[in-house]
């Protein structure tokens, strides 16, 4: 716990702007070929998105940040307040054929149309910049070439919990055994978990299984055991670059059409419009999402999408209740849950682990995706939050802390 705090004075002297959770000093080094962060594992560079959190202080955003640029430099850039984005890669809302054809006279290419447009109302596509800009040049040139149209950068969203070679037991269900519906957004899961064995496992992103340690700790704590039919939409599919905001909104729609009630995504990131618009239309299909609040510590800005209104944001506590110092703190913050599995060397901790809790209490509340549904569920995990000190809401933990 102590080796975090450097790490959190440092957000508290000098806060970021709203953006994802990840390593070090924000740099743009295009070309670097990078140098080992103090303390890093050796290695000839990232395999997968558990390798950003093989770090005492991985949890950080800011530290995941450096080391993608330091070790991924030709396909990761940072935006003007330092969030990690796509290199080359854009996203455009509501283009008309005529601002279509003045952005590819600018050099950019269709490089593909989502999904998630019929089901969620968004008239997206992602853009390529086949001139190789830099990324505010390159943005500057669309909102120029089409000045009516809604333009976003391809953002990255990355994981608000470390990682360790460790297996989380199934806890045992207060449940009983009535099988439910619920939704993962994160890396790959392994089904073989014994946390995960008795569930029925929808899965999504990729066309082969890749398993990620973060993403089936996750999982382990939002089905622990039971026979529920989970919806996981893994983001990486093994690369070290993934979390896109465009793969995130697809997975959103794809839970959308399978008529997922509830929806956990243990991700932050900064506001994008193009995220924001597919979050409203998901909650008013009727949709929960619970989201966890990241890993900057008390005086950090808001992280998305847990800082939108409408989803449920969690923070973390410890074994003995106490808030974790590296878990936000304000108004995104509606509750709080256990943030460590394990002890020791072994263990894993982070707002990850703390929102699936509470989005597994959610889905016990609900059937199916109804409007008002995520007010209606918030309402009802306000009434079995246990407060910490004064009743009310504070900014640690918002409404209380949520145990199964």
């Amino acid at each position: 716990m102590l080796v975090l705090l450097p790490a959190i004075a440092m957000g508290a002297t000098h806060p970021q702007p709203a953006q994802a959770q990840v390593r070090g000093v924000l740099r743009d080094l295009p070309g670097a070929q990078g140098m080992p962060l103090p303390g890093a594992l050796p290695g000839p560079g990232l395999q997968g998105v558990d390798d950003l959190l093989r770090h005492p202080l991985a949890a950080t955003r800011r530290l995941q940040i450096d080391t993608l640029l330091r070790k991924q430099s030709g396909r990761v850039d940072v935006d003007a307040h330092g969030a990690p984005v796509l290199r080359g890669e854009f996203l455009a809302m509501g283009l008309s054929g005529p601002q279509l054809d003045a952005v590819q006279a600018q050099g950019f290419t269709v490089a593909r149309q989502t999904s998630a447009g019929a089901m969620l109302g968004l008239d997206l596509v992602v853009l390529h910049d086949t001139r190789e800009r830099g990324t505010a040049k390159a943005m500057r040139a669309l909102q120029q070439a089409a000045p009516g149209a809604t333009f976003a950068y391809q953002h990255l969203y990355l994981p608000a919990g470390t990682d360790a070679p460790v297996q989380a037991p199934p806890s045992p269900s207060p449940y009983g055994n009535a099988p439910r519906r619920i939704g993962l957004v994160d890396a790959g899961i392994d089904p073989a978990d014994p946390a995960l064995i008795h569930a029925r496992i929808e899965q999504h992103g990729c066309k082969t299984a890749n398993v990620s340690p973060h993403g089936t700790a996750v999982a382990a704590r939002l089905v622990a055991g039971d026979t529920d039919t989970l919806y996981a939409a893994d983001l990486w599919c093994g690369d070290a670059v993934g979390g896109a905001t465009s793969n995130l909104v697809e997975a959103l729609a794809w839970m959308a059409r399978e008529q997922v009630p509830v929806i956990n995504i243990s991700l932050v990131g900064p506001d994008n419009p193009v995220l924001a618009r597919a979050v409203q239309a998901m909650l008013a299909r009727g949709h929960v999402l619970v989201s966890a609040v990241g890993n900057d510590g008390p005086a950090a800005p808001p992280l998305y999408p847990a800082a939108y209104p409408g989803v449920i944001g969690v923070g973390g506590v410890d074994a003995r209740g106490r808030v974790l110092p590296e878990s936000a703190a304000g108004d995104q913050v509606d509750f709080c849950a256990s943030g460590v599995i394990g002890e020791g060397r072994n263990a894993l901790r982070g707002t990850s682990f703390a929102s699936p809790i509470v989005a597994r209490m959610a889905a016990r509340l609900l059937d199916a995706p109804h409007a008002g549904a995520a007010a209606e569920a918030q309402r009802q995990l306000i009434g079995q939050a246990r407060h910490r000190g004064t009743p009310g809401r504070d900014p640690r933990c918002g409404y209380g802390l949520l145990s199964p």
